[in-house]
This record gives structure tokens, C-alpha cells and sequence, in this order.
């Protein structure tokens, strides 16, 4: 059992060092953003949000694609240990998803004239995030451990399959969304100095989200942990 408390101790330390360090790097990609990296010419300073809004987008859809990675192996194995990490993972990934979400329109209404276009690509990624909020809410509705693990991890394995829709919806349908500009079939067609500060930026993204993740599965591992000394009464 102490065993059980130190690993979980270490991993919450372990990820603090990795939030704090992503926040940092998330602090300087900004002041890079705004000061150093140039300005695009046609969409002028409200293109800047891009840099918060795409490694947000990118960060989301990774974990989310964890989690239904994760929960698929949870059906087939059945160790809860892979059950409370897709848990942590949804999470972080719903606050990220937040973030996209919240980015987008401050990035589209002077864009675009409009703060939101219920095409393809939008509502895809808003009925993504739903999905995932509603996830949470399952688990939190049910009380028995391996049915909440059960079915939480069908939603989950739902959403993955959801991914790939939602990066490819610029093609498959008319869209106000610009295409892609980094992951397309040819050279990403941006500036190398803008590439070089999403690159970053998606890198401490990661960074802070892989710490959020880790502290949370963390302390749900000492509660784990507490519910166990509790039947053990």
C-alpha cells in the first residue's frame, strides 16, 4: 500500500515539474506570437490567435485519440490502471477542446464576419467536445467501478472513431474552415519563422497537457488507493 502512495506521489510530482515547465513555454510562445513573430498581411494581428487556437486544436485530438486507444486496450485487458488513465486524459482533453473551442470564434469573427458557421468542421469538433463532457458525466453517474470502466471506455472508442472526421471534413465537405497548412500532403505552406513558433508552441502544449495528465492520474490513484484502506476496515 505505501508503495502504491509513493508511485502516485511521484507521478503528482513528476507532473507538476511538466505543468509548470508547459506553462512557462506557453508564456513565451505568446510574447514570441506577438513580438517577434511577423504579422500575416491580409488577416493582420487577429491572425496571432492562431497560435494559441491551433496547438490547442492539435493537443485535444491527440489526447482524444489516447483515451480512445487507451480505453480499446482497457476492454481487452481489463486493468482498471488503463481505465483512470483514459479518465485523466478525457479530462485534460476536454479542457484543451475548451480552449479550441473559445479560440476559434475570437479568431473567425474578425475573419470571417461571423463568431460561428454550423459547417462540417465546427460542428464536428463541438459534438466531439459534448461527446466527452458527456463521458464525464457517465462516470460520474455511475458508481460501480468496472461498469463505469465499461462503458465509459465504448463512449471513448466512439470519440476516437470521430477523430479522423474532424481533420477530414475540410475535404470531404464545403467548409468556411481554411484547409489544412501544416499536415497536408505537400510542404506546410507557412513562413519558416511562423512555422518555427507553432512548432513550439505545440510542443509546450503537449509539454503542459502531458503534466495535467499525469497529476491527475496521480491523485486518482491515491483515491484509489484511500477507497481500498477504506474496504480493507
Amino acid at each position: 500500500m505505501r508503495t502504491d502512495i509513493a508511485g502516485a506521489r511521484a507521478l503528482i510530482r513528476r507532473g507538476q515539474v511538466l505543468a509548470l515547465a508547459g506553462l512557462a513555454g506557453v508564456l513565451g510562445v505568446y510574447v514570441l506570437a506577438l513580438w517577434f513573430t511577423p504579422t500575416e498581411r491580409s488577416q493582420g494581428i487577429a491572425q496571432k490567435i492562431f497560435y494559441v487556437h491551433v496547438p490547442a486544436a492539435w493537443t485535444a485530438l491527440l489526447v482524444f485519440t489516447i483515451v480512445g486507444i487507451v480505453s480499446a486496450l482497457y476492454l481487452w485487458l481489463r486493468d482498471p490502471r488503463l481505465d483512470r488513465f483514459a479518465e485523466a486524459s478525457a479530462e485534460a482533453g476536454v479542457a484543451f477542446s475548451a480552449v479550441m473551442l473559445t479560440s476559434g470564434p475570437l479568431w473567425g469573427k474578425p475573419i470571417w464576419g461571423t463568431w460561428w458557421q454550423w459547417d462540417a468542421r465546427l460542428t464536428l469538433t463541438l459534438f466531439l467536445f459534448f461527446l466527452y463532457v458527456g463521458y464525464l458525466a457517465l462516470r460520474s453517474a455511475l458508481h460501480d467501478p468496472a461498469e463505469r470502466a465499461r462503458f465509459s471506455a465504448v463512449v471513448a472508442i466512439l470519440g476516437l472513431v470521430l477523430v479522423p472526421f474532424v481533420h477530414l471534413s475540410v475535404y470531404l465537405f464545403r467548409t468556411i474552415h481554411p484547409m489544412p497548412i501544416v499536415l497536408k500532403p505537400s510542404a506546410p505552406s507557412l513562413p519558416d519563422s511562423m512555422l518555427r513558433t507553432l512548432l513550439i508552441a505545440i510542443v509546450v502544449n503537449t509539454l503542459l497537457c502531458a503534466g495535467f495528465v499525469l497529476m491527475r492520474y496521480g491523485i486518482s490513484g491515491l483515491e484509489e488507493t484511500g477507497r481500498e484502506e477504506e474496504g480493507d476496515v
